[in-house]
């Protein structure tokens, strides 16, 4: 694992970092140079830790709300924590102020400092979060673009930040590469979701196709969750298709990095429709084979047109 001593020894930063081995895409692949992969740790590290925080994920021990300061009785408080790791996380940026308690803030400061990094991206991850806490639904899905902004873009955005290649039209190509990998994870994650009490399924798109939450909660999809899934599936499919071009802008290892998050997107769609849009027994998982083939067509693409 990478990361200073005071993170690699901390029981609950560690198990926090183990998580990016389960993650749907390679977070530092080690193909990546050293000092890239050492900075995308750092940030996983924070956006995995913001993230858990918002699903009441956190390692058993209450260590994350030690570090924050944060009362044991308050520390199953999901807003209380989120306010206290935004405050911690403001003090990576002040320099002049007292240093981040938490130990994966600590590890930030440097790549933070290092890649002249701002807070905004940062912040809308805390944010997201924070809406989660009180929105469940979404109305339109410009609602759920609007959230997709602040839940998925800012990665995006970040890698290209580390990564010294960001420019105006790079970071659009970003946000509808990460806003179409958001996507194709609710639709994924239906069924969980639900569980949770949260639908990412605009209702005004379940109005048309006429479906209700109780049909979200069958064990198989009627025609109409399966038209509805389909049409998302597509809104997803062109959004990748607008970011792709993000692929062949840039050269060497960053290349095949994106054309990895293309691809697995494009994977990830093709399970979906391999199960007839039927994602309600759990989510359609691609084929390594299946990934393999995407990730290649995406780099030949990226070659004809770079």
């Amino acid at each position: 694992m990478t990361g200073p001593p005071e993170v690699r020894s901390d029981a609950s930063s560690r198990t926090t970092l183990d998580k990016a081995a389960d993650e749907n895409f390679p977070v530092a692949p080690f193909f990546l140079p050293r000092a890239w992969r050492d900075d995308l740790m750092a940030v996983y590290g924070f956006a995995r830790l913001v993230d858990d925080i918002g699903d009441g994920d956190l390692a058993p021990g209450g260590g994350d709300a030690r570090h924050l300061g944060v009362a044991a009785a308050q520390a199953d408080d999901r807003l209380v924590m989120l306010d206290a790791f935004e405050a911690d996380l403001r003090r990576v940026f002040d320099p002049q102020g007292p240093a981040p308690a938490h130990p994966l803030l600590h590890a930030l400061a440097p790549t933070v400092r290092r890649r002249s990094l701002t807070p905004e991206p940062f912040l809308g991850l805390v944010a997201a979060n924070r809406q989660d806490q009180l929105v469940r639904r979404y109305e339109t899905y410009d609602d759920l673009l609007a959230y997709c902004e602040l839940s998925a873009n800012p990665v995006g955005r970040l890698v290209l930040q580390i990564t010294g290649t960001a420019s105006p039209e790079r970071v659009r190509r970003s946000d509808a590469v990460c806003t179409a990998l958001q996507i194709v994870e609710h639709l994924q994650d239906v069924t969980e979701d639900l569980g949770n009490d949260r639908v990412y399924l605009p209702a005004q798109d379940m109005k048309r196709f006429h479906v209700t939450e109780a049909d979200l909660a069958a064990g198989t999809a009627n025609a109409s969750v399966r038209a509805l899934v389909a049409f998302e599936a597509e809104r997803a499919g062109q959004l990748l298709n607008e970011g792709a071009p993000l692929v062949g802008s840039v050269h060497g290892r960053l290349r095949l990095l994106l054309a990895g998050f293309v691809a697995g997107g494009r994977a990830a769609l093709a399970s979906i429709a391999a199960a007839g849009h039927d994602v309600l027994p759990g989510p359609p998982k691609p084929t390594k084979p299946r990934l393999l083939r995407e990730v290649g067509a995406v780099l030949r693409s990226a070659h004809r047109k770079g």
